[in-house]
């Protein structure tokens, strides 16, 4: 296995290369201007670490795997064109109104109560580049009225007149028929080809999510039209990298439904957080190979901290109405939770409260913290983590970037410690504990909205400053083991070389799997399986396309299932790719009845108000080859205590009133099964492990680490 994967942050790109049997990973920091700058030069300390040379790697790897925040950072930056809507007459306010409920979407639960005070977010699409035409589907898909296609003329004449840079076509029932969707497609084409207007996308609505629901499948066209132009420009310059570099293979870009594909069968609303769940498939995968049970995925990185669930033995949960930024949509993506929390997050005086808030505003990558001395004014995690003791300034980042405490202690200083009145070693722990709960309090709170106590399961840590802040995590929210993953820094970029080519396609229909006023089951069993049919075509021609063979492509069928007109509705996975009869029927039922009673709570079933399919999903995939986890962590025997640490340094902890002298290892100097006990400092190429006081670290493989609070650990690896 030759591979590269990447996985370009805010902060930094990190880069993970796989050459036959030796794993290299590298990071480099973010260059926004042009994002191949980023990945040549955290690449060229990957190849360079095996004694290769770039046109080697290039011309030889069988693949090169992005996952990216481009579209994330480009939708908070608001920068895109001008989006045109065509919609059906009398259906022009249902983006503006988004249900009644726009206003709350994206925000935190203590802001959708404050009424008062709600705002709207700034609209992608303002009300004079909406227009409606005459035409009208049957929910059934038949043509209740033709389209007026000189009337569709002279609305999209108005539209171009207006300024729009991009048009989406969302058409009432139109996932049920599309064609007058792809007839208004033609028409622009005819009234304004490429030479007039260039490549301006057409977004048609039913092309991008295949369930009913006018308004979220209308907000889904917009994110991605808004989104196609910084998405197509920054990859096809990432691809265009890789060609001049000698890579002739198509680039594969990960998705956030947990695959990937090729950039020419990639919607730029499948890249929205494709790094985080890229993490949390690389956590599932994971989990499988050293059954760890339940477990959280936690990835801080420079800018954001990602939650994501992982449980009973590789089960992951599934957002099918996720909310991007503040936008509900329809597309169905691994679920995740993500806080402004991260190293370079700002820190700065909350006014009202009279504390230290944290977050979500970054430092970024440039000027990054303050400590960078790159032009930094504002006091960050990481200037916090620099002061407290915890990084050493001259070996950050291997040594790739030198730290300036004296630039940390001056910000530190005038932003906290002049305005609490306290010095900036008090200020730099106010922020440690900040950030710290401010991250637990988001595991609590996603664990406990599920059913789940933190004490059922094993947090993961991950990411640049995973493993510097975990045990200050686990403390605060009573987790007693926490392993952090080979190769964690960069544990992302590792789970989208582990990824599987995978495209999913929906169909959203009404189905009466038992009508209780009959009592009687569903019996058009061809019906279903042709509807089915029809979706594994849609996959199978994807793949198709992108080369693979027919005979590797493989299916998964799910249903969203509810009993009655319940809002709430279960995703199953059926097991089988057909429904042949009633027996099999049954078996589905019984699978949803125990799945809803695990959720709801058993008894809670209500089949007596009839059970109906709402929604058919197909996952066409085709696998790769995976690395392997299933020998990282150290066995009983093995365990041994670490030699005296080198260095002894003084580090500053929460509940300490002065500071502790701390032995300072270096992670490549410890063999398997070294135990490290608190207080201690571990540093590697790429990562800080930090021991707080009553935790102990037992050293893996790859840079893999288990830390067991001290009374719980018995010498022995859970």
């Amino acid at each position: 296995m030759r591979r590269v994967s990447v996985d370009i942050g805010g902060t930094f790109t990190d880069c993970f290369l796989v050459w036959d049997d030796q794993y290299v990973a590298a990071k480099a920091l973010t260059t926004h201007q042009n994002l191949a700058l980023g990945f040549n030069a955290s690449l060229a300390q990957a190849y360079a670490r095996l004694g290769l040379g770039l046109e080697d790697v290039m011309a030889e790897v069988d693949s090169v795997r992005y996952a990216t925040t481009l579209g994330t950072n480009a939708l908070i930056e608001r920068r895109g064109p001008k989006v045109g809507l065509i919609t059906t007459a009398g259906f022009e306010s249902s983006v503006p109104l988004s249900r009644g409920r726009g206003y709350g979407e994206g925000l935190s639960e203590r802001l959708r109560k404050d009424l008062p005070m709600a705002q709207r977010p700034e609209p992608i699409v303002p009300i004079p580049l909406i227009v409606g035409i005459r035409e009208r589907m049957a929910e059934n898909g038949g043509v209740i009225m033709a389209l007026d296609e000189d009337d569709l003329r002279a609305q999209v004449h108005r539209l171009v007149d207006r300024g729009a840079q991009a048009f989406v076509v969302s058409l009432v029932n139109s996932v049920v028929n599309p064609a007058h969707e792809l007839r208004v497609e033609e028409v622009i084409r005819e009234e304004f080809p490429e030479h007039m207007l260039g490549s301006a996308p057409i977004i048609l609505s039913h092309k991008v999510v295949g369930r009913k629901g006018e308004y979220v499948r209308t907000s889904s066209a917009i994110l991605d039209a808004f989104l196609h132009k910084a998405m197509y420009l920054g990859l096809s310059s990432l691809e265009l990298n890789l060609r001049e570099n000698g890579h002739e293979r198509p680039m594969q870009v990960v998705h956030n439904s947990g695959g990937m594909a090729q950039l020419n069968s990639t919607d730029a609303l499948q890249t929205i957080h494709s790094g985080p769940v890229a993490g949390i498939a690389a956590s599932e995968h994971l989990a499988a190979e050293t059954d760890l049970g339940n477990i959280v995925c936690t990835d801080m990185g420079g800018t954001s901290f990602d939650i994501g669930l992982v449980v009973e033995g590789g089960i992951k949960f599934y957002d099918f109405n996720p909310v991007i930024d503040r936008w509900l949509v329809n597309i169905p993506m691994v679920h995740l939770v993500t806080l402004g929390a991260g190293g370079g997050s700002i820190a700065q005086f909350d006014r009202l409260r009279q504390t230290v808030s944290v977050g979500p505003k970054s430092a970024g990558s440039d000027p990054g913290p303050a400590c960078y001395d790159k032009g930094g004014r504002d006091a960050t995690v990481t200037d916090a983590d620099l002061l407290l003791g915890y990084l050493r300034a001259d070996d950050y980042a291997g040594g790739r970037i030198t730290l300036s405490a004296k630039r940390a202690d001056s910000v530190m200083r005038r932003t906290l410690g002049e305005v609490l009145g306290i010095d900036t070693i008090a200020a730099a722990k106010l922020v440690k504990q900040r950030v710290d709960n401010d991250m637990a309090n988001g595991i609590a709170t996603e664990l406990r909205a599920r059913g789940y106590e933190p004490g059922q399961f094993t947090m993961l840590a991950y990411g640049g400053n995973g493993a510097l802040h975990a045990c200050g995590i686990a403390n605060a929210i009573g987790i007693t083991r926490v392993l952090v993953p080979p190769f964690s820094s960069v544990f992302s970029a590792v789970g989208a070389g582990n990824m599987d080519q995978l495209h999913i396609h929906e169909r959203s229909l009404y189905l009466q799997v038992y009508d209780s006023g009959k009592r009687a089951l569903m019996d058009d069993f061809d019906g279903f399986n042709a509807i089915v049919a029809e979706l594994e075509a849609r996959g199978r021609a994807d793949l198709l396309r992108q080369g693979f063979a027919e005979a590797d492509i493989r299916y998964r069928l799910e249903v969203d299932l509810r009993y009655g007109n319940q809002l709430a509705q279960t995703a199953v996975v059926v097991g089988r790719n057909r429904i042949a009869n009633s027996h099999e029927l049954l078996e589905l039922i019984a699978l949803f009845g125990h799945d809803y009673g695990k959720r709801y709570g058993e008894g809670s079933q209500s089949p007596e108000a009839g059970i109906r399919i709402n929604t058919v999903r197909v996952a066409s995939y085709v696998t790769s080859p995976k690395l392997r986890f299933s020998d990282i962590l150290p066995s009983d025997d093995s365990l041994h205590d670490a030699p005296a640490p080198s260095v002894v340094h003084p580090c500053h902890f929460i509940g300490f009133e002065g500071p502790v002298q701390t032995g300072f290892h270096v992670l490549e100097d410890l063999d398997l099964g070294a135990v490290v006990r608190g207080p201690a400092v571990v540093t590697s190429q790429s990562t800080t492990f930090l021991v707080e006081p009553g935790w102990q670290l037992s050293v893996g493989r790859y840079g893999a680490g288990w830390l067991q609070r001290n009374e719980i650990a018995s010498g022995v690896t859970p």
